[in-house]
């Protein structure tokens, strides 16, 4: 097998002068393979307060460019391992919020009949319902391990079943979860009820809220996640608000008190070696952002989640 193309040689082109793919990788139609396609879906038509995330995409994008080739963290070089391009973006309707869904679980079928993983750059978090359709149509139920603020099996606002915070409840109900292998990290702030988090266990969520990371060494409660996803598939979902406003300003709905980026991107490579089969990143709204903060985070998580799945 050829060696894989990786990102343009900072050395010899500018990172301000580079390509605008996410860490200046080739784009798809410049190589002949790939093993994971990072993939935009600009839609936030589901939120259900601060809009914006449509343009997460490009921001998270542009706030790769510092992302170089190898992970001392980890000793990986993710390039080298596999081919990982860059898609574009998911042309979704922003009108019609089930046509959208329609769209992007489309789009995610046609890279899985290629065998190729999705990293999927959003976009708002009902984007997650038509990705683990698609992932759970090749693979089965999936073991989901979602890092939020907030738990997002809600049942509909204003009656509406398509939301940011419902996709995990439509997920269960659709039978694309395993139950026995499902996990929130990083939930905290006020409820709507008491019953909520009953109300949420009933779909097979355990919870590791973010008062658990200042309670127990990290190293534990990377052990307490990866015992409860086990080894069957496993997909990634990260809302960029899990993180503290400190560290994420730009996002639709924050709550204080969150993880830092330290904390969610130790976090991450605590997933090395579980068998991956997809993730994504929502909500980088980036209208709220100062500095490419919340962008340069969600691209460090991109990466990250990219060493991951080079195992």
């Amino acid at each position: 097998m050829d060696r894989p193309v990786g990102p343009v040689d900072a050395t010899r082109v500018p990172r301000f002068a580079g390509p605008a793919t996410f860490a200046r990788l080739p784009r798809r139609d410049q190589v002949d393979r790939a093993d994971i396609a990072v993939l935009g879906v600009p839609f936030d038509s589901g939120v259900s307060y601060r809009p914006g995330a449509r343009f997460g995409p490009a921001h998270i994008r542009a706030s790769s460019k510092l992302l170089r080739p190898y992970n001392p963290a980890v000793d990986v070089s993710p390039f080298d391992v596999q081919q990982v391009v860059d898609a574009g973006d998911v042309p979704v309707n922003p009108f019609d919020i089930e046509h959208a869904i329609d769209e992007i679980e489309s789009a995610a079928d046609i890279f899985g009949a290629e065998g190729i993983r999705l990293l999927t750059l959003g976009g708002d978090h009902t984007i997650a319902l038509p990705l683990l359709r698609s992932a759970a149509r090749r693979q089965g139920p999936l073991a989901v391990v979602h890092f939020d603020a907030h738990l997002d099996t809600w049942d509909t606002y204003f009656g509406a079943p398509y939301t940011h915070g419902t996709p995990f409840r439509r997920a269960a109900e659709e039978g694309l979860l395993d139950p026995a292998h499902c996990l929130h990290v990083g939930t905290r702030g006020p409820l709507y009820s008491s019953e909520d988090l009953g109300a949420d266990s009933v779909f097979g969520f355990q919870v590791i809220a973010a008062d658990d990371f200042g309670a127990s060494p990290l190293d534990a409660v990377v052990t307490r996640m990866c015992d409860r996803l086990g080894d069957g598939p496993v997909y990634v979902s990260v809302d960029i608000d899990v993180l503290d406003p400190a560290h994420a300003p730009g996002t639709g709905t924050p709550e204080a008190g969150g993880l830092s980026s330290r904390e969610l991107l130790s976090a991450l490579r605590g997933l090395a070696g579980l068998n991956l089969v997809g993730a994504d990143i929502v909500e980088v709204a980036p209208a709220y952002d100062h500095a490419e903060i919340t962008g340069i985070a969600a691209a460090h998580v991109a990466y990250e989640l990219l060493c991951a799945m080079a195992g």
